[in-house]
Order: structure tokens, then sequence, then C-alpha cells
């Protein structure tokens, strides 16, 4: 109940921050319409009792007042409707633009790579969507709070008994409640397999995946097994939804036979001359009403608990987001290394794992170096990469840049002095000039800065073949939007990565997965060349990680990632003259190539 209630107050505050005198208007409009209906009810009583004494004049007075009544009824729910579903609307982007913000804003990544996570955050995307229909009932739900008061004390204005006709509406509202938590629960349990269902069909539907599903002939195996996850999520919510419906039925049960109590004590009291006919049509028409606003408040109550659990999800992701924030940034950052960046002690589990990733590791990248990562792939590469950007933080050990703890330097400002490509790149469907220039946001329009970064990261020819070159629109979602090849999107984002031109730290986590082993040489020739000219300037460090040893010859440390711990490190002839794993693995490499 708590959360409903903070849930609902949140729906008002997101609307009442978009637009306070519609807001106004659509509360005293929705009571009004509420009033309307069981006073309605007050006249039928009025006109019946009328033309039974052949009062003309007050019968007639009655009916036009019921026609007025009736229409006014749809007129005030008409003009309260059009403003709160407008800012129902603006309310659900304004969560959402905040969903966004929560899910890129983090410190650290936990809730995009932990399953348990991804499948909260699954549900809360759907339920967000549906924040309309429950701001509506929102407002639906004052307007038969409204209805019910006025309904009740007509009642009772007949016989006190009455009263207990809205009471008996209670059981319906707590089995409803009952039956939504049902529902819930069957929603979380089927999260994963839902997830799953949704990823085959995107999968089946994305044009990326299109040819390995026809060489392979996937599709019926695809469509299979998408049915199958179908069924098993469908199953399990079909049993809450049987559940919840034995539960609502037994509240409804409980009401109606009230309603039928109700109109037969009525009756009784009209035999015996202590009402007139007016009063059992009121009652009747009234204990309709009744009804109806029982089924209304179901719905209503359902539309209301759904947004509720959205909005309960949305604050525990709030909360998660807050518990990643950095606890100390007292240090400032220097504007050059001097020592460089080391690890001392560093061990690291992902949340929930059983197994450590990396183990004590000690390790020291030197000022103005180019440091090459290599390993076979699950070795720790990317999570020595992540605890560098600080993606996470070391469930153990301390990792330093010239002496001091790089957690204590503002997170933020960290960020802005890291540049990286990562194999994951994203693929920003922008103008092409946009797409690189996001690497250094202010500079985003700066078309010189942009070339400049991709003649660094050797991708200009991307841009040569373009037909508008830097202005053009990249990406399939735009009907005349240029695609571009795996290996293009991939040039494009590590000239993002060189939009910074003096970082402190670069990092390339196999940046060029999609090119072939000479490209990728090539490459990274060029960029050890501009590792040499900014540790010249800044002390940078620049971090290569790649499963190919034959590419990674020029750098000047050569770390040898195995089992989550460093087993090697040294230049490539001193590797090599060992005869340790680094030079088993990269003969073995170099015999696949002759």
């Amino acid at each position: 109940m708590k959360d409903a209630i903070m849930s609902f107050l949140t729906m008002f505050r997101v609307a009442w921050a978009h637009g306070k005198v519609k807001i106004v208007t659509s509360v005293v409009l929705t009571l009004l319409s509420g009033a309307a209906w069981p006073l309605l009810a007050l006249a039928l009583k009025g006109a019946t009792n009328a033309a039974l004494a052949h009062d003309v004049t007050t019968a007639t007075v009655d009916g036009a007042l019921i026609g007025v009544g009736a229409i006014a009824v749809l007129i005030l729910q008409h003009f309260a409707y059009f403003p709160y579903t407008e800012l129902a609307e603006i309310g659900a982007v304004s969560l959402e633009a905040e969903l966004i913000q929560l899910a890129n804003g983090s410190a650290r990544l936990e809730h995009h790579e932990r399953p348990e996570y991804a499948d909260k955050i699954s549900v809360l995307r759907r339920e967000l969507a549906q924040f309309p229909q429950g701001f509506v009932g929102l407002f639906t739900s004052l307007s038969l709070a409204v209805s019910m008061a006025v309904t009740a004390y007509l009642l009772a204005s007949v016989s006190p008994w009455l009263l207990l006709l809205p009471i008996a509406a209670v059981p319906p509202v707590l089995t409803g409640q009952r039956a939504q938590r049902i529902i819930e629960k069957s929603k979380d349990d089927s999260a994963a397999t839902t997830r799953q269902a949704w990823h085959l069909f995107h999968l089946s539907t994305s044009a990326a995946s299109a040819k390995e599903l026809r060489v392979f002939r996937l599709q019926g195996e695809i469509r299979r097994r998408h049915a199958a996850l179908w069924r098993d999520a469908g199953l399990t919510l079909w049993r809450g939804q049987r559940r919840a419906a034995v539960v609502t039925a037994a509240g409804q049960i409980v009401f109606a036979f009230a309603y039928v109590v109700a109109v037969l004590l009525v009756v009784r009291q009209a035999v015996a001359g202590h009402s007139r006919v007016g009063d059992i049509v009121l009652v009747i028409t009234l204990a309709a009403q009744v009804n109806q606003q029982v089924n209304n408040g179901l719905q209503v109550l359902q539309q209301l608990q759904r947004s509720a659990q959205g909005l309960t999800r949305l604050r525990w992701l709030r909360e998660l987001v807050r518990s990643q924030e950095p606890a100390r940034s007292d240090a400032p950052i220097p504007e050059r290394i001097t020592s460089g960046i080391e690890l001392r002690g560093v061990s690291f589990s992902y949340p929930g794992a059983a197994k450590a990733v990396l183990g004590d590791v000690d390790l020291r990248l030197p000022a103005g170096s180019t440091v090459a990562l290599v390993g076979e792939n699950g070795a720790g590469k990317t999570t020595l990469v992540k605890l560098l950007c600080r993606f996470y933080e070391a469930t153990s050990g301390v990792v330093t840049l010239d002496g001091v703890d790089i957690n204590r330097f503002p997170l933020a400002q960290w960020r802005q002095r890291i540049a990286a490509g990562f194999q994951d790149f994203a693929r920003f469907e922008l103008l092409a000039h946009e797409t690189v220039g996001v690497g250094e946001l202010p500079m985003i329009d700066d078309e010189d800065a942009v070339l400049a970064a991709l003649d660094r990261a050797r991708s200009t020819d991307v841009i040569d073949r373009l037909e508008d070159g830097l202005r053009t629109q990249l990406g399939k979602s735009y009907t005349q939007g240029a695609e571009l090849s795996g290996g293009q999107w991939q040039k494009l984002a590590l000239g993002r990565a060189m939009m910074r031109e003096l970082p402190l730290l670069l990092v390339l986590d196999e940046p060029t997965s999609a090119l072939d082993a000479e490209a990728e040489h090539q490459l990274f020739e060029r960029y050890a060349e501009n590792a040499r000219r900014v540790g010249q300037q800044t002390g940078a460090i620049t971090v290569l990680v790649s499963h190919r040893f034959s590419t990674v010859r020029m750098a000047d440390v050569i770390l040898v990632v195995a089992g989550g711990r460093i087993a090697e490190a040294g230049d490539h002839e001193s590797l090599l003259a060992e005869d340790g794993l680094y030079a088993e693995l990269y003969t073995m490499q170099a015999a696949a190539y002759k």
C-alpha cells in the first residue's frame, strides 16, 4: 500500500510539473462528473414519484434535469479527459527520459550485465509504457470516489441498512488487489523466458542476422524455440490469470448477494408503505451504479497497480544507481602522468559469480607507454579494461595513478580524460560527422576535428565512399540512410575513439575485430605512433587489447593474461626468448597465417 501511495503521488508530481492549470481543470471537471451520475438517479426518483402523483410540472422539470444532466455528464467527462490524457503522455515521455538517464548515467554496469537486473529492467520498460493508462485510471478513481460518496449518502437517505451495499464492495476490491499481486508474480516468473523470446524475435527480424539464418537454415529452429518460449511464458501467465480470476470471482459473489438483498429490502419497505415507488427506482438505479462502480474500480485498481509496480521498480533503479555513486572524489586529476598506473593485489568477481575473474593482480603501466593485453577469450583482459575505466570497482586491492587511488578522482573528470574504442561498439545512426564527433561532444560539429580523428584512425576511406561525405545520414532507421558494413561501422567507432587528442588513457579493447589481421597490424602500428606522440605530451598510456599476438609486437609492454592473472610480461623479443606461454601462442597463431 505504501508503494502504491508513493506511486500515485509520483504520478501527480510528474503531471503537476508539466501543467498545473490543466491538472486543476481536470480535477474540478472530474469531481463534477463523478457527482453527476448519482444525482441523475435522484432526478429519476423525483420524476417517477411526480408521474405517479400526476404532477405534470414537477415530472417535466425532473425529466428535463435528467436529459440536461446526462448531456452535462458526457461534456464534463469529455473536457476533463483531454487535459489529463495529454499530461499522461507528457509524463510517460518524462519517465522514459529518466529511464534512459538511469540506464546510462550510472557509474557502473551492473544493471546491464546481471541477468536478474536485466529481467527487472525488461519488465520496467513494458510497465512504464502503461503509465498513461495508470494516470487516466488515477482520475477515473477520483471520479469513482466522488460517485460512491454521493451514492452512499442517497442510499442512506432511503435506509441506513443500504450503507452495507457500498461496504459489500470492499471484498471485491481486496480480492482484486490479491489477484493483481498474483498476476504481477506470474509476470516476474516469466520475465526471463519472455526476454529470451523477444531476443529470438529481434534476431529473426534483424537485417544483421538475416544472412546466417538463411545459410544455416535456422528459420524453422528459431520459430520452434520462439514458440516454445512463448508457450512456457504463456503457461506461467495463464496459471497466474486463472488463479487471479478465481480470487476475483469470490469477491464479486459477495457483492452480488448484497445487491439482491438491498433490492428486496426496499421492495419490502414499499409494500409496507414506508417508501415510495421512486425510492425503489432510486435504489435499483444506484445499486446498478454501485455494481458498475465496483467493476470500474477493479479495472482502475489493476491499472493503478500496474503503474504503481512500474514506478516502484523505477524507484528501485534509482536506488541502485545511487548506490553506485563513488564515495570519495577529493583528488584532482593531474594534467600529465609522471609515473604510471599501478595495480596492487587487485582481484575482482562479478556480482553473484562464484569464481573470481581476476585474482591478486600486480602490474605497472609506465607513463607514456603502449601496453598490449593478450590472451585467450575469457582470460580477463576486458575485465582489466573495465576496472581502468571504472565501470566496476576492484573487489580487493587498489588501482592507482601516480600513487593516487583512481577512485578518489571525480568520476566525470576521470572519464573526460579517457578515450576508448570497444569491440561491442555502438552504431550511432546520426550524420556521419556526428557519429564520429560524439567522441568529444563539444566538437561534434567541427568537421576539421572529425577528419583529423578519422585520419589518426586511418578511417577516412569510409567517408570517401559516402555520397554526401560527412553530411551523410547513416543507418536504416532513416529512409535515405546509408547502411555500412561491420568493418565500416567499426572504423567510425575508432575515429570516435580518436576525437580526444590528449587523453591520459587510451583504451582500445579488440577495436579491430571486424578487420583482417594485416589491417589490424597496420592500424596498431598507427596507434602506437599516435600513442608515442600523446605520451610525450601528457604521459598518456595506451592499452591495446587483442587476441591476435602477431599484431601487438610494437607494444612497449606485452601482458599475457591467463586464468585471471598476469602470466607473463615484457616486450615481444624478451617474451619470445623466455619460450613460455606467449612464445607458444605466438608461434601457433603465426603458423595459422602461413
